[in-house]
């Protein structure tokens, strides 16, 4: 997609506002294991933070937000949207929407729903899951098939050792054979 200039620009300086912004921590949960991390206005009749000394703890206030034409955007620029059957694709717009398909699907109707997905042109935020997916399906499919050579091939191996084994038990047996009546021999001379 080619992002506007303008837009381009404005993402920009959402990332940056973003790297800036302070972490909003509640005043002395640094100090108090009690005092959980989230934050809370301050309302102390002394409070430095409430009356913005510089002193004080940065508080949350509207300077921080970032700008409105790039709200709620995914960083390609993009606005998400979640789906779960191809009923929700309804009313979507490829070059505004990038969709993100539900983990809570199925191999067999996710499939079925990216193929529709590749069909109307939508770009998929989290393919990595559903490529992982097919690829895994792919494997097993395949494996199934690696399996029936791999015992085609264990069958001839099997049939050529059986021939080394009776070649290796000709020889052990005339081996034998060989000491046998070297021993019979020995026990007629005493």
């Amino acid at each position: 997609m080619k992002m506007h200039k303008d837009k381009k620009r404005l993402m920009s300086y959402r990332t940056h506002l973003q790297k800036v912004r302070p972490s909003f921590r509640r005043i002395e949960s640094w100090r108090y294991v009690r005092v959980k991390d989230s934050w809370r206005k301050s309302r102390g009749i002394d409070s430095k933070t409430r009356r913005k000394w510089k002193a004080g703890v940065k508080s949350p206030n509207i300077g921080y937000r970032t700008p409105k034409a790039v709200r709620h955007l995914h960083p390609s620029g993009f606005t998400e949207a979640y789906i779960i059957t191809p009923k929700d694709l309804e009313g979507l717009n490829p070059k505004i929407h990038a969709l993100r398909i539900s983990s809570r699907l199925g191999a067999k109707k996710r499939i079925k729903l990216l193929e529709l997905i590749e069909e109307k042109g939508f770009r998929i935020l989290n393919l990595g899951a559903a490529q992982k997916e097919l690829e895994a399906l792919e494997e097993i499919a395949d494996r199934g098939v690696i399996l029936e050579e791999e015992e085609e091939l264990e069958e001839e191996e099997e049939v050529g050792e059986e021939e080394v084994d009776d070649e290796e038990e000709d020889e052990e047996l005339a081996e034998l054979k060989e000491l046998a009546s070297k021993t019979k021999k020995r026990g007629k001379k005493k």
